[in-house]
């Protein structure tokens, strides 16, 4: 019996020790189904995401889903911790090694609330090994103690960094695409304004972001439930509405040069796709169209009076359904999985931006025309 707990037991603390490395340490994407990480975020989203689609308040919704990704590591490390000392103190246990007790206990219980003591680092001295390779085991936990919470301290800083670096971006977009951004909004507003050179510019900057969206949620996969703080944004439509964006400069907007966008729209699919298959989410087409008939003879319409007409005719829709369909299966079902919404093709009719409205004052009158 005890040899079988001294073998389980090892295997708890080394099947531990390796999947916090790997969570923390290891600046990659791990294939190993059997984690305890994978586990936790598969199935703990599942009934998180269950009990939010039974709020009606979009608003209470979106809340309570940000809650999520905060929320969890938290848990994830508390897991990871109670393992450790329960494996530490069972070893130990399973062992027969002695312990100075004030209690005259040599119970199981004892061996693993000194576990909890050590790993810690209390040193509380009410129970304490007597044996020398019981003092080793002493040792060595509270050296994993210790280097587990520096781990941990380390880590969220990092998470933090780069996190508020995915949402500038998102930030950026509400004056030049609107809110919600839609991709016609954005190339209206950059023709109206006679700023077209600067689009290369920005297109560059998407290069740059969804590169770095890619390495990020590889090696953080736990980014992609820290919602954003803005509303009606997230990192899924900020990817979307670039690759939207990307598609109408390739199929043809006159006026425009679409070499950047070739180059912009490669890095965003190589991080939907890349992404989609870290959660494991099947390509599946949305039951409605994104962009039917009538919204995309609406969209020329927008662009031609903005003065970049986007390019006419069967060839032309041929194209940009075929472009539509290389990204938005793989969108469609992180948007699915992750109760993300898909930004529209054109804006909302008389629809604010956010920096012209505020909780003070929800009737603040703004001028769209006026910033594009």
């Amino acid at each position: 019996m005890r040899t079988v707990a001294c073998l389980l037991s090892l295997t708890c603390l080394v099947f531990i020790l390796w999947e916090a490395f790997e969570t923390i340490v290891l600046p990659r994407t791990v294939s190993r189904s059997l984690r305890m990480t994978r586990l936790l975020y598969r199935y703990g989203w599942r009934i998180w995401k269950r009990i939010a689609e039974r709020i009606g308040d979009p608003g209470r919704r979106e809340t309570f889903l940000g809650y999520f990704g905060p929320m969890s590591l938290p848990m994830l490390m508390a897991i990871w911790a109670v393992g450790l000392i329960v494996a530490f103190g069972t070893l130990q246990w399973a062992m027969g090694m002695p312990l100075a007790d004030s209690y005259h206990s040599q119970s199981y219980s004892s061996h693993v609330y000194m576990s909890g003591t050590t790993f810690f680092t209390l040193g509380y001295g009410d129970v304490t090994p007597v044996s020398r390779l019981g003092r080793a085991c002493a040792v060595a936990e509270s050296g994993v103690g210790l280097g587990f919470f520096a781990l941990v301290i380390g880590y969220l800083p990092v998470l933090y960094q780069v996190f508020s670096r995915r949402e500038i971006t998102i930030s950026l977009l509400d004056a030049r695409a609107g809110t919600p951004p839609a991709a016609v909004e954005l190339l209206r507003r950059y023709q109206v304004n006679e700023d077209v050179g600067a689009l290369d510019a920005l297109l560059k900057e998407w290069e740059h972001w969804s590169a770095e969206l890619l390495e990020s949620q590889l090696s953080y996969a736990v980014l992609a439930y820290y919602r954003s703080q803005h509303d009606r944004a997230s990192w899924l439509s900020t990817l979307t509405l670039i690759m939207d964006t990307c598609a109408l400069l390739i199929v043809g907007v006159d006026g425009i040069k679409a070499t950047q966008a070739r180059l912009t729209f490669a890095m965003a699919r190589h991080a939907a796709v890349d992404i989609s298959l870290v959660f494991n989410t099947k390509p599946s087409n949305p039951e409605q169209d994104r962009l039917p008939a009538e919204q995309l003879a609406e969209a020329r319409r927008i662009l031609a009076e903005a003065g970049a007409p986007l390019r006419d005719g069967p060839d032309a829709d041929a194209k940009l359904q075929k472009i539509r369909a290389l990204y938005e299966p793989y969108v469609h079902a992180l948007g699915d999985t992750m109760l993300y919404p898909l930004p529209n093709w054109i804006a909302e009719p008389g629809a604010l931006d956010n920096w012209q409205t505020s909780s003070w004052d929800h009737n603040m009158a703004g001028d769209r025309n006026h910033f594009g």
